[in-house]
């Protein structure tokens, strides 16, 4: 897998699969139009279902409702049980053609809990529209609905090879991550294409082709329990907030000037005794300021661009902490979590065929969001197994996973004009694709 190193490579490698729409194409867009009201109903209907990531029952409604979609168009479905990663489940849809293989990815559960004030989609003005999910995601699934279903009016999608995953649990992912993205990753080894629903950064001119990945650390820091006047005597030591203290500050001197690395310590707790809840990251500390604390407890997270920057994030974050200040112990220990989505060739290629289709449709050119600005997402399971791979291609929206979160009705054709355009190309064109890696 070849790294991007420089963006220049995007204008040096556009390639256009065609240099205008074609009467076929033509066809397609129409046919998204006719699809629109349509599109808004569903849209409202499965963001009144509240669908929060632990309502498992709102999760399954929306997914049954989306089922149905893809049910009508020839989709073969199945509901993949979330009991085994203590979730509600995936909804998975199967259309088997010829040609190239394209992934198509969404999910199906919101931020927004039944405890949540914001349960209720509104329409504001023709430019507007607010509730739970229209932009992050409801509104990226009703774009995948609306482009299969322009591209089967239009006669194309009988031919298409295309696996659509719509997972339950995004917002709050299942555990053991292999097996909540157990499906979606033996989807991409069947795949050649990626493309994600997802809304980015909320603005249709842009597309992600790398994301950082998301995982999690836990510090413990053991020091001996002394009357404060015996701190830095051979036998007391330095004490455990000291040797907490050094080590995070040890990995902002070695690790803060990586080009796209974070490793932010969210949580501290210390003193002479430490409860951590570790399911809420949280908890309380007892401890005076005559008594040298006896533990010390720091979680945080480290989002880094390839996997081989991850390692080295890791290996450099425990060659700190082994050094340890006088009379004091700990341990760093890594959970599981996001893989990144790497800036390769291939999706950089992918960008600048969806660049080219937006062109050709009026919209404009699309370029690629900074990775700094986009979080993790399900699409970068699938890095591992396909050449190329883009995220982003949700609606224009703002305010996500608050109670201010907006979406754009207008780009609902918008994006699924383009989208449709884009499968057509891909599984028409010679568009070179590895496997082989």
């Amino acid at each position: 897998m070849k790294l991007i190193i420089k963006t220049i490579f995007l204008a040096a490698s556009t390639l256009p699969l065609q240099a205008q729409l074609s009467k076929v194409e033509k066809k397609v867009v129409s046919a998204v139009d006719a699809y629109y009201a349509e599109s808004l109903k569903l849209l409202e209907q499965v963001v009144n279902i509240n669908s929060g990531s632990m309502n498992f029952d709102g999760v399954y409604k929306v997914g049954t409702i989306f089922k149905a979609k893809f049910d009508a168009l020839g989709f073969q479905t199945r509901w993949v049980d979330g009991k085994p990663f203590g979730r509600a489940g995936h909804l998975i849809a199967e259309h088997k053609g010829k040609g190239k293989t394209l992934l198509l990815i969404g999910h199906l559960d919101t931020v927004f809990e039944l405890s949540s004030p914001f349960q209720q989609f509104k329409m504001i003005n023709d430019s507007t529209m607010s509730g739970p999910g229209v932009g992050d995601m409801k509104g990226g699934d009703v774009v995948i609905v609306q482009a299969l279903q322009a591209l089967n009016d239009a006669g194309l999608l009988k031919d298409m090879s295309i696996i659509v995953v719509m997972t339950g649990d995004e917002e709050l992912s299942g555990r053991p991550l292999a097996l909540a993205r157990y499906d979606l990753i033996e989807a991409a080894r069947v795949a050649d294409i990626a493309i994600g629903f997802e809304d980015g950064a909320g603005d249709p001119k842009t597309a992600v082709v790398s994301r950082r990945s998301s995982s999690n650390w836990e510090l413990t820091v053991t020091g001996v329990p002394a009357h404060s006047s015996q701190i830095f005597t051979e036998k007391i030591g330095a004490g455990a907030i000291y040797e907490a203290t050094r080590i995070v500050n040890g990995f902002y001197e070695a690790l803060s000037n990586e080009t796209n690395l974070t490793f932010n310590p969210g949580m501290m707790l210390a003193g002479s005794t430490v409860e951590h809840n570790k399911n809420m990251d949280g908890g309380s500390a007892y401890g005076k300021g005559n008594i040298v604390a006896r533990q010390a407890v720091v979680t945080g997270d480290i989002r880094a661009m390839s996997p081989e920057q991850l390692k080295k994030t890791q290996d450099v974050m425990k060659e700190i902490v082994v050094n340890h200040r006088p009379q004091t112990s700990a341990e760093i220990t890594f959970g599981e979590g996001y893989p990144p989505l790497a800036p390769t060739e291939g999706n950089y290629k992918l960008l600048s065929y969806f660049s080219q289709v937006s062109k050709d449709l009026g919209f404009g050119e699309v370029v690629a969001v900074h990775p700094r600005k986009a979080g993790a997402a399900d699409i970068s399971f699938t890095a591992e197994y396909v050449e190329m791979a883009m995220d982003g291609l949700g609606l224009g929206s703002s305010g996500g996973h608050t109670v201010n979160e907006t979406a754009d009705p207008r780009t609902i054709s918008m994006q699924a004009k383009r989208a449709a355009v884009l499968f057509y190309r891909l599984t028409n064109e010679k568009v070179t694709i590895n496997k082989n890696r």
